[in-house]
């Protein structure tokens, strides 16, 4: 067991299932998707200059691609675009104790729903992968490191949590979505 401080150092292997527990066959990586802020740009008397300010909780269209190694009937579950579609990735991170040098693993969980865009059919190579993909809509995403939540977003819900603090919470409030 890792005492102290320990260096992060890869990730040791993960599957994916879909909603009914069922790992589904893709290629060897999965690009995470990027949270990119809605800002705007402030010009106003007293600054140096311009400031780009984040709007707390808001994020830009958010995409996840869904790579397989060849099209299958898997591909096609996913790609109805009258329901939502649930994935959870598990993981295991492998970190490195410099005190003892042991070895630990922490458990990652992250939870995603949306809807598909983009369904790509691939190639058809001899002797090859054909590449094909879905690239999804995320409304939903929650990331659990080792038991505990780090971040959740639910866009169609106006929730947006970090290390398990309400961020909105008191948004929510002044716009009159909770008491």
């Amino acid at each position: 067991m890792a005492t102290g401080n320990v260096m992060p150092e890869l990730i040791n292997n993960y599957q994916i299932f879909n909603d009914t527990n069922r790992l589904l066959g893709i290629s060897g990586e999965i690009e995470l998707p990027n949270l990119e802020a809605i800002t705007e740009t402030l010009d106003v008397a007293g600054s140096l200059g311009e400031l780009e300010v984040p709007a707390t909780g808001q994020y830009k269209s958010i995409k996840l691609k869904i790579p397989f190694a060849i099209l299958y009937g898997d591909i096609f579950d996913i790609t109805n675009t009258t329901t939502a579609t649930k994935f959870t990735l598990r993981a295991s991170e492998q970190f490195s104790d410099p005190a003892t040098y042991d070895t630990t693993t922490k458990p990652v969980k992250i939870i995603v729903r949306g809807k598909p865009l983009t369904i790509s059919l691939g190639k058809l190579v001899k002797g090859k992968k054909g590449d094909p993909y879905v690239e999804l809509e995320i409304y939903y995403i929650k990331i659990v490191i080792d038991g505990d939540t780090e971040l959740l977003l639910d866009k169609m819900n106006f929730k947006f949590e970090l290390h398990g603090k309400d961020m909105l919470k008191e948004i929510r409030k002044q716009v009159g979505m909770e008491g």
